[in-house]
């Protein structure tokens, strides 16, 4: 029995579709997903992947049956048949790419909005504020490049205002430099050359480059800013998987680009304050009061009796030294 064409078209058209389905959402092509941005990016990455796996499938399907279907048989020096043009098939392959790109541009601009790209806010870009002035050394060469600022509020950036939404973020202060990243903490006052923050809290990083354009990326995130001289730059986000996660310079900056790599770690809100209480600095106000406020009321023999027995000092000796301890403690 023959089948006819429609089942078959049919058939395949099925095939292709569900092949196309399952490939776009299986794909294992994209990092681990860290927060919700990037789960919002990789919807969109999958539709794309989809349509194009499908695309590929019908495209070249066609290809290959054209090649075996029409093939010159053994002993065929004729030509083929005159056929020019196809009015239908030519409205049809260009409205469904005309569909397709229509589709995509609305599906992008809704998740560009949900990440915050359009958020009055932080995406504000006032360009004129500051500029990046280059010194040249001698014989043309590059000299030093500062970034100069100016008076005015400048940002550039992607994240929604937590703040608007009743939610204090984590600030950072971010330098990109040739070639590393140096993160600051106002909250703490902790300087360090990591980023460090909590899942399920916003973190607010306010980034500026001191030489030349960098770009602050983290795959794990989907998310990616250019750090450019004499402009701020923001960038919000809110880590959901605890982890490790490299920070990566996506910007050609120099030639050892390649090197300029940091680490971000994730942690739960329990590492991050054992994070912060070991590496916060000591406070030194305290350090300095405390030693004369516990020896002021002591006896020279209280004072150095901890002494005694592990340097083997004795009794008499230790009377000899009591004229002395005053101006050690003065000196303290």
């Amino acid at each position: 029995m023959k089948i006819p064409g429609s089942v078959i078209t049919l058939l395949i058209g099925v095939v292709v579709t569900v092949v196309s389905l399952w490939y776009g959402q299986n794909h294992g092509l994209m990092p681990v997903a860290a927060s919700a941005d990037a789960e919002e990016v990789d919807g969109i990455f999958n539709y794309m992947m989809t349509i194009a796996t499908g695309l590929f499938l019908l495209v070249e399907g066609v290809l290959v049956y054209c090649l075996i279907r029409f093939r010159r048989r053994k002993g065929d020096q004729t030509d083929g048949p005159p056929i020019e043009g196809n009015v239908p098939l030519e409205i049809l392959w260009t409205a469904i790419p005309t569909v397709i790109v229509f589709t995509l541009a609305v599906y992008s601009f809704e998740v560009y909005n949900n990440l915050g790209g359009l958020d009055p806010t932080i995406s504000r870009d006032n360009a004129g504020q500051q500029m990046a002035h280059n010194h040249m050394g001698h014989m043309g060469s590059m000299g030093n490049m500062v970034a100069m600022s100016g008076d005015g509020d400048v940002a550039l950036g992607i994240g929604l205002d937590s703040e608007e939404q009743g939610v204090k973020p984590l600030m950072v202060d971010v330098k990109g430099i040739q070639y590393a990243w140096i993160f600051t903490y106002p909250e703490t006052g902790i300087i360090s050359g990591e980023l460090h923050a909590p899942i399920d809290r916003p973190v607010q990083l306010n980034m500026e480059a001191g030489d030349v354009i960098h770009a602050f990326w983290v795959p794990q995130l989907r998310l990616k800013q250019d750090v450019i001289p004499g402009r701020g730059s923001t960038l919000v986000f809110n880590a959901s998987t605890p982890g490790r996660y490299p920070v990566i310079c996506a910007e050609l900056c120099g030639a050892y680009h390649g090197g300029m790599k940091s680490v971000f770690y994730a942690h739960t809100p329990e590492e991050y304050d054992d994070w912060v209480a070991a590496n916060a600095p000591a406070p030194t106000e305290s350090m300095a009061m405390t030693l004369p406020k516990a020896t002021t009321a002591m006896t020279p023999e209280e004072y150095l009796a901890p002494y005694v027995k592990e340097m083997g000092v004795e009794t008499k000796g230790l009377a000899q030294l009591k004229d002395q301890v005053s101006p050690v403690k003065d000196l303290l």
